[in-house]
Formats: structure tokens, sequence, C-alpha cells
């Protein structure tokens, strides 16, 4: 399977989990992103090695790249191989200079990891066709823009919209850079297509 190079593109705090964040990763060059909730530990430990802020002492991602470098091990790379039931499956591919191992992660863990050892992270075209957003083109004609749905107020009323006005939403969602709404509508659209099969 062809891996395709994604970049880290921001990280947002979720307005609907309280102390989650929303990582944004991008296909890089194109407009395709990938939203991935995280929990607070993870994002700071993305968005300080990312500012490159450093603490007084080591946290728990700075001490595993210390052990790994002290016996001569780095991270080649990083492959967010399985999206499934809402959830990223991650692995390391790590190199002692003799062996590649494969080591499973969480992906929020594997970003943080990424960033230290300063190696690409890639995923596979299954995983973004069914978790990407992709942004639309900035001169949308204006003849083509609908009325806008009313907003649901929480995840369980998009069930009461069609697919074209749940598309509608998620294009708006996007347009605001809102990617962990957009997220959510998209896996509502995602479970409806899916039960259609």
């Amino acid at each position: 399977m062809k891996k395709i190079k994604l970049e880290i593109l921001g990280i947002s705090y979720s307005q609907s989990q309280s102390g989650a964040y929303a990582l944004i990763l991008g296909e890089e060059g194109e407009k395709r992103r990938l939203p991935i909730i995280i929990g607070s530990f993870e994002a700071q430990a993305i968005a300080i090695e990312l500012e490159k802020m450093k603490p007084s002492r080591p946290l728990t991602h700075d001490l595993l790249k210390n052990f790994a470098q002290t016996f001569n091990i780095i991270i080649k790379e990083v492959i967010i191989y399985k999206f499934a039931e809402g959830i990223f499956y991650s692995k390391l591919i790590c190199f002692d200079g003799i062996r590649e191992v494969e080591i499973d992660s969480r992906t929020s863990d594997a970003v943080a990891l990424a960033v230290r050892f300063k190696c690409p992270i890639f995923t596979y075209e299954s995983i973004l066709g069914a978790a990407g957003i992709v942004l639309q083109d900035e001169d949308k004609n204006q003849d083509e823009e609908t009325a806008m749905p009313e907003e649901p107020l929480s995840p369980a009323d998009y069930e009461s919209y069609t697919v074209k006005e749940l598309e509608d939403l998620l294009m708006a969602a996007i347009d605001e850079e809102a990617y962990e709404k957009a997220s959510k509508i998209r896996d509502e659209i995602n479970k409806r297509k899916s039960s259609k099969k």
C-alpha cells in the first residue's frame, strides 16, 4: 500500500469534550485534513516540542527519546495504519542499526515522539478516505451555495438531518476550521453510507 505523508497543521481546544484537543494533520501539499481527538497531556507534549520550549525536567516523551538515543535506537517513521470505531491506530518504525521493529502506539504518543525524532508521519488512502476531511476551493460560486440548516445541539441531533444537509454542515464546519465538529458530522455521514451497503 502506498503511504501518504502527513504534516502537523495545528492543535485546537475541543469545545465539546472538556480537557480534550483536536490534533489536525494534513496531507502534504493537498487539501485533505485528518482531525484526531487527543488528551491534554499529549497535546501539551506535542505543543511543547513544536514551540521549541524546554521544560525544566524531561517529560515522558523526552525521557523515551533520551532512553532510545542512549541505546542507538531511532524512530524512522510513524504510520497511522488503522481507523476503527472512531479510534486511530499507529505504529512506530524503530531501527537500532541492525534490525527494524514495529511498535504499536497510541496515535497521540506516536505524533509526540515523531516531532522529537523529527521523523515523518504517514497514513494510507483508506484512512484518509474513511476519516479525512477535504477542504473546498475558496473560489466557490455564490450561486452554488445553499442556505445552511440550523446548527444541531448535540451529535445525536445529526440523525434527524438528510445526508445533503449534513454535507452542507460539513462544508461550513471546514470553512470555519471547526475540525472537531467536522469530524463528528463526517462520522454521521459515513455511518449512513455504511448502513446502506
